[in-house]
């Protein structure tokens, strides 16, 4: 995928979600993929071969963690993300939403150093990085994600524990056939964002 056929894929991803990506915005995204190709990789905090879908399949995946919040009138205030490895989906979602507080909460060392260096290049005054346990984080956020971590199975009781009362959990992944977990809503992600189905799982405390 060429950067510009990237940025394509990014604005329909956001323009699904609710987000309006403003330009430097979008140079900023630009910027985290140059660096997923160019040290995240290479140092094994993504797969060798996802270079050539960086935009597609973690980029505007990411994205589309924001669409659960898109009927409400501002940003989220707290965002933590779960198992946040090199900080998918919680960089992203810290671009589009500069004024949202992001937790990277992941217990890799070697991950949790290259979000950190990310953070930094992109210049992201917004997002911590916590190398800390799931069961181990005590304080609740507005928004949690989690992206292809761990069954929602095992997830649930700690999702619960951490939700805001007014809060919103989304748990991410693409799957063959839709999803059904107990406790959690279904959001599909029609083909033509990304090239292929995505279901959203959800859990809402409003």
């Amino acid at each position: 995928m060429t950067p510009q056929h990237g940025i394509e894929t990014l604005q329909r991803a956001a323009a699904w979600a609710g987000l309006h990506l403003a330009p430097r915005q979008l140079d900023l995204l630009r910027n985290l993929a140059d660096w997923l190709v160019a040290e995240a990789i290479p140092a094994g905090g993504l797969g060798p071969s996802e270079g050539s879908v960086v935009y597609s399949r973690h980029l505007a995946d990411s994205l589309l963690f924001a669409a659960p919040w898109r009927s409400r009138q501002d940003f989220p205030p707290t965002i933590l993300d779960i198992g946040a490895g090199v900080g998918l989906p919680g960089l992203p979602l810290a671009i589009s939403w500069p004024s949202s507080r992001v937790i990277l909460l992941e217990r890799s060392a070697r991950r949790g150093d290259l979000a950190r260096r990310a953070v930094h290049l992109l210049g992201l005054e917004n997002v911590e990085v916590a190398p800390t346990q799931l069961r181990e984080w005590k304080t609740p956020a507005e928004l949690l994600v989690c992206r292809a971590v761990s069954s929602p199975d095992r997830l649930r009781s700690n999702l619960q524990r951490l939700l805001s009362p007014t809060g919103v959990a989304v748990l991410g992944g693409s799957h063959s056939l839709p999803p059904t977990y107990p406790g959690f809503s279904t959001c599909r992600v029609p083909s033509n964002i990304l090239g292929n189905p995505v279901w959203l799982l959800i859990m809402d405390n409003t």
